[in-house]
């Protein structure tokens, strides 16, 4: 039996007709979504392989660790699939106080670090603002201040039609649904996320991630919410305690089949197929996740012990070298703000680092110098280019 997922209306565009797409509310309904064998089976790997991430953030001394370059390599990510094409050493170049190349998708990058940020810190505060429409709307103000897009309501719901594909949305690939149908639909969506449902959490969030894409509520910066959304509901469901799962890696090396799984939900009423894609990708990122903290825990772990071991390391050596994971990338006047002392004490710290062949000059110039965590930065930088 086909599924209907949604209606279509026919409005007007500058004199054209369109038939945008209204999506139906969820759960899937006509018939209800089935979990089969094949969906079980995935259901079950992605659970076990988010259960292993857990116990591998658990069994680190310092989640920070991980969690400042996941971060950052997942706002890098799911920015290069917008287009952007800011590199990770140009992200991490700029936070250390270097003036960027390429200035705006940098800033498109360091505003999803902001956005997320401070979604974290309102969801955590007894106080602070649901996951809902209000929350969203801070959130995409702030992945769009000052970068491309700032121009096109940011923070606000659109208040007129888009379109994805095309140049018009009389040849577009799809059309969300007319802007006053918008916050119903967002609405109808928070319900739901709020409200009690059978369905396995996992299986609810690859559901609450369409739907957004579906409705896709701002005139811009729409991808980038949905998928932030995933990392957002994974935590605050109580899978993991940090986020530390991401799936635009996932999302970007299969990006075809990605996109064809949402179009298959909206024409087809596929959501069995969506759900199955969705879950080997949440296997896929959790695996690559205890792999490279893995990784990185070695990395620090060898480090660490050659820096205590260098016959030029000094207590300030060693409190930078403990700030490289927030920092993996450091100059003099980072040094000496990051430390808190004299400017001959912070060249000591990073020539003792660079002598235990820890941090790499990556200039070539005589006068500001960025120093690298080139051995960190390996681990994090495939799928990055």
């Amino acid at each position: 039996m086909r599924r209907e997922t949604g209606t279509y209306r026919v409005t007007k565009w500058e004199n054209e007709e369109v038939r945008a797409f209204v999506p139906a509310p969820l759960p899937p309904a006509n018939p209800p979504l089935t979990l089969d064998d094949e969906t079980r089976r995935s259901l079950s790997d992605a659970t076990s392989a988010l259960g292993k991430l857990a116990v591998a953030a658990d069994m680190v001394p310092n989640a920070e660790w991980f969690l400042y370059g996941f971060v950052r390599k997942e706002a890098l990510i799911t920015s290069q699939i917008e287009g952007t094409q800011a590199t990770l050493q140009d992200v991490l170049a700029f936070e250390a106080g270097e003036k960027a190349e390429r200035p705006d998708d940098v800033r498109e990058v360091c505003n999803y670090v902001d956005a997320l940020i401070y979604a974290r810190g309102e969801l955590a505060r007894p106080k602070g603002l649901p996951l809902a429409t209000r929350l969203l709307c801070d959130i995409h103000k702030r992945l769009m201040k000052g970068a491309r897009g700032s121009e096109k309501q940011p923070g606000e719901i659109r208040r007129s039609q888009n379109w994805i594909g095309g140049s018009r949305p009389g040849n577009a690939r799809f059309v969300p649904p007319p802007p006053d149908v918008v916050p119903v639909a967002l609405s109808a969506l928070e319900k739901w996320i709020h409200g009690e449902d059978s369905l396995p959490p996992l299986v609810r969030i690859g559901l609450a991630h369409v739907q957004f894409e579906t409705i896709h509520p701002f005139l811009d910066g729409n991808g980038r919410i949905g998928r932030l959304l995933i990392a957002l509901l994974v935590e605050h469901w109580g899978l993991l305690k940090s986020p530390l799962l991401y799936l635009s890696v996932a999302f970007k090396r299969h990006r075809q089949a990605y996109y064809d799984r949402l179009n298959g939900v909206r024409v087809d009423g596929d959501w069995e197929g969506w759900t199955r894609f969705f879950l080997d990708c949440v296997t896929e990122a959790a695996d690559d996740a205890v792999a490279s903290a893995q990784r990185l825990h070695v990395v620090a772990a060898a480090d660490r012990t050659k820096v205590a071991a260098h016959a030029k390391t000094t207590v300030p050596a060693i409190r930078l070298f403990e700030q490289l994971p927030s920092h993996p990338m450091v100059t003099l006047s980072l040094a000496i703000k990051l430390l808190g002392v004299s400017k001959p004490t912070a060249v000591k710290a990073i020539d003792a680092l660079q002598a235990a062949g820890v941090l790499h000059e990556i200039t070539g110039k005589r006068r500001d110098r960025v120093y690298a965590y080139q051995a960190y930065l390996k681990v994090l930088a495939p799928d990055t280019d």
